[in-house]
């Protein structure tokens, strides 16, 4: 038996997509997944990044490529009304319906991630919110701040194991990142030999390399 942690952001299209390709991957394997949600922009302020939707041609070619994924691997998406927005109120109310000291079932996570990724509506709307907050009866108000100090704690937590973006899946101290690299992710659990010919690390070792004026 594995475990396995999703790292994501409801704010991500990517997240959503490797949210709903997952099971797939995960066929056959003997393996324990937790979900964990985390904010994305902390992980962007703490490494220098833009999100990929504040650089403009960037954000076009984002949209782009997630519906063409979306067509391709038939998982229903549509862009929410407004992106990027704000996630915290998505992010709390996931760690408001986990168990305490736990963290969101899979029910919870797809709930938030059908609510930003179905329908094309404001993610951020006050009632959809208070509807969807209705539909999951969390266990405590997300506005508590129990709830917030967790959601910095995770994302500590992931800055800590060097995750950078979202999706990120961590299993035995690897980290695959991104929804191409749930294909990589297979590869390891099904025991593909590279993983453990010393590649893994060769190829992640730093070169040296020439750096950019500031």
């Amino acid at each position: 038996m594995k475990y396995l942690t999703f790292w994501f952001d409801p704010i991500s299209p990517y997240a959503h997509l490797a949210f709903e390709r997952l099971p797939q991957i995960l066929e056959g394997v003997s393996i324990t997944v937790t979900y964990r949600p985390v904010l994305f922009a902390g992980l962007l302020a703490h490494w220098g990044q833009k999100g990929p939707a504040e650089i403009e041609p960037k954000r076009a070619w984002t949209f782009r490529q997630v519906h063409w994924l979306a067509h391709r691997h038939g998982i229903e998406l549509q862009t929410p009304a407004q992106h990027p927005f704000n996630p915290l109120a998505h992010l709390r109310l996931l760690l408001a319906c986990a168990p305490e000291g736990g963290t969101p079932n899979r029910r919870v996570c797809e709930a938030v991630l059908h609510h930003v990724w179905h329908g094309g509506a404001d993610a951020n709307d006050a009632d959809r919110i208070k509807a969807l907050a209705r539909e999951l009866a969390p266990r405590v108000d997300p506005a508590d701040p129990a709830v917030k100090q967790a959601l910095k704690d995770a994302t500590a937590e992931a800055l800590a194991l060097g995750i950078f973006g979202v999706p990120t899946v961590e299993v035995d101290g690897r980290l695959f990142w991104g929804l191409d690299g749930l294909e990589m992710l297979s590869g390891y659990l099904r025991g593909e030999p590279w993983f453990d010919s010393g590649a893994w690390d060769a190829e992640g070792a730093a070169r040296p390399s020439i750096r950019r004026n500031a």
